[in-house]
């Protein structure tokens, strides 16, 4: 029973990985964007830096309920 809920948590982990790591590709191309203004493209990159943070840790975080399974 235990394995079965570190597989679901595993799963969960890999799709908000997922999630996080298309959000920060969009941002990165508004940041890269040269018709967006100045502050819309800080944003963007400001926003591109958390996904990857967010990613990074989703991506550990499967690791370890994948480990547990």
């Amino acid at each position: 029973m235990d394995s079965l809920k570190q597989g679901a948590n595993y799963v969960s982990e890999q799709v908000q990985k997922a999630t996080s790591g298309t959000s920060k590709e969009a941002n990165k191309e508004v940041a890269k964007d040269n018709n967006a203004n100045v502050g819309t493209r800080l944003n963007a990159a400001k926003d591109a830096v958390g996904d990857k943070i967010d990613e990074s840790g989703h991506s550990a975080k499967g690791e370890a309920h994948k480990q547990q399974i």
